[in-house]
């Protein structure tokens, strides 16, 4: 019997969010990538746009601001329809999209994402 995979959706990563979908913001995605949902993103700083989390970057991007609800292909342009869980939330660690060798900056991010309150949770 053939073996089928689902893939993640945004109940497999947030497992509370504040009412009236505080938690949320529609945000813009920079050009040049493909994000997963659940990747830990960080905001550049001279464009104002999300991009994956880079802690060796000092363009702003080393700084976690909040996790991706959603999928987004900004392969070729902006793509201005990203959900960003951004405040008051708990996350799934399981369903988090980390850069490769992250190592200890993986606890300086979970710190940053918990002092914005979103609080990243073993799921049950």
């Amino acid at each position: 019997m053939p073996e089928i995979t689902q893939p993640k959706n945004l109940g497999d990563l947030l497992k509370y969010e504040a009412p009236n979908l505080y938690s949320r913001d529609q945000d813009t995605v920079a050009a040049a990538q493909n994000l997963a949902l659940g990747t830990v993103v960080g905001r550049e700083t001279a464009t104002a746009k999300l991009k994956a989390l880079e802690p060796s970057a000092t363009d702003g991007t080393e700084i976690a601001v909040g996790v991706l609800g959603n999928d987004v292909d900004a392969t070729l342009i902006d793509r201005e329809d990203a959900i960003l869980i951004a405040r008051h939330a708990i996350v799934a660690r399981a369903a988090l999209v980390w850069p490769a060798r992250i190592g200890l900056a993986q606890q300086a991010a979970t710190l940053q994402l918990a002092a914005r309150g979103i609080l990243v949770r073993d799921s049950a």
